[in-house]
């Protein structure tokens, strides 16, 4: 059996074996873990319900992991976006009062989208027409995103009536403790300690217990909670209203440009590329697709390739097998809910703070010296969190990089891909205003 496990992943064609594929699961496990403390935090926020949502996580997280290991073959791990979750919960239900489960059925229809254009290959023409301001702006301006949520959650910022928003009571034992978390994890960051973003998290949720700020776990294992409040209650139909067009094409944009960056990112990081080509793309785009479209279905948000991958890579994770190991970790995850449930919210917010400033590297790939590039690029990253929303940001971006490209004389460097939906958002905002 395992003669034919390793055959079948080419294990001595890269140089590996069951030791170190397993050690590199549990590696990339570990640094994406927080995913299961912070996605059922932020989706709960919209009415769903907490444990479902959990569990939705998980199994999403492990299927979608599965189908990357055994299909593409990929030691890439997938699970709910950071971003993406957030633009889910505070953009459109919260910031637009679209019923969850409205905003699941475009999370569907977005994943089906993929599926498609990853099936007639259209998709790789998209992304090429897609200008690199509005790319690396929509990057840039995510990370400000979470990081904004995370300071709101944590308590460092609070709201004002004066200047909107305004420096929280940094004495609040909650707010404290969320700021402790922050710096820890950063300090575990710089000392390239696996897992620095989990750590942070139950360190800083063990010292709340401790200092009674929050309640201990009434146990450490117990059955999953039921998937019910949420498995198949996506509503489509309500989805395919003309009105929220910009939120689908938001969480397709947002899926399409993360995913294609993680792959590229991880495939060079792990000596795949021939000829700057992946092998078995279509492969691994379609894992990550299917991830999305069954993480509808059993109820959390669009489900993505995680840069974190690049851990269990690091350590010598070369194969499918990998991903194999993240997966039953996954489901194995399923069974500790009781301390899922008691991780604070000034826990996670460390999470958010520090994965949005790690997305801020991107800034660096945006064209500073051409204005024509610069403005587009700068209104998608600052319209995404001063509008607490992903699809304002990226319609903003479109109209803006057009306009200015066509008054400044070089209307011949925008796709004409670009040109409709530049045109498709300014009319969305006509008649949202009309």
């Amino acid at each position: 059996m395992l003669e034919k496990i390793a055959e079948y992943f080419e294990f001595e064609k890269y140089n590996t074996n069951f030791r170190i594929e397993t050690l590199a699961g549990l590696t990339t496990f570990m640094t994406m873990a927080y995913i299961i403390f912070v996605n059922p935090q932020i989706l709960s926020t919209t009415g769903m319900d907490f444990g479902a949502v959990m569990v939705a996580t998980c199994v999403s997280s492990a299927i979608a992991t599965l189908i990357m290991g055994i299909y593409a073959k990929y030691p890439f791990a997938l699970a709910p976006g950071m971003g993406l979750n957030a633009y889910f919960t505070y953009g459109v239900c919260l910031g637009m009062g679209v019923d969850w489960r409205v905003a699941l059925g475009a999370v569907f229809i977005s994943g089906i989208l993929f599926v498609i254009l990853t099936l007639t290959k259209i998709r790789t023409m998209i992304f090429n027409a897609i200008p690199n301001a509005i790319k690396y702006g929509t990057a840039v301006g995510i990370g400000l995103f979470i990081a904004f949520i995370g300071l709101k959650n944590a308590g460092i910022i609070v709201e004002s009536k004066a200047t909107l928003v305004t420096l929280g009571n940094l004495l609040e034992p909650s707010t404290l403790l969320a700021m402790f978390g922050i710096f820890l994890t950063g300090i575990l960051l710089c000392r390239r300690i696996v897992g620095a973003i989990l750590w942070g998290i139950i360190i800083t949720a063990l010292i709340g217990m401790i200092l009674g700020i929050t309640p201990f776990p009434d146990g450490i294992v117990s059955m999953p909670p039921s998937i019910e409040p949420t498995f198949m209650k996506l509503d489509v139909v309500g989805a395919l209203n003309l009105g929220l067009l910009t939120i689908v094409l938001s969480f397709f944009f947002v899926d399409l440009f993360d995913t294609l960056g993680t792959l590229s990112a991880l495939s060079s990081q792990a000596g795949y590329l021939k000829d700057g080509k992946l092998p078995r793309a279509e492969r691994a785009l379609m894992s990550d697709s299917l991830g999305t479209v069954i993480g509808s279905i059993l109820g959390t948000s669009t489900v993505t390739t995680y840069i974190e991958s690049a851990a269990g890579i690091a350590v010598g994770g070369r194969t499918g097998f990998v991903s194999i190991i993240v997966a039953l970790l996954f489901l194995l995850t399923l069974f500790f809910y009781p301390i899922v449930k008691v991780i604070p919210i000034y826990a996670t917010a460390s999470a958010l703070v520090v994965v949005g400033a790690l997305m801020m590297t991107c800034v660096k790939y945006i064209d500073w010296d051409d204005i024509s590039e610069a403005i587009p690029a700068f209104i998608t990253l600052i319209s995404i969190p001063l509008t607490f929303s992903i699809s304002t940001g990226l319609a903003l971006g479109f109209i803006t990089y057009t306009v200015l490209k066509v008054f400044s004389g070089k209307s011949k460097e925008v796709h004409w891909i670009v040109y409709l939906f530049a045109i498709i958002f300014a009319l969305r905002f006509v008649y949202l205003s009309g």
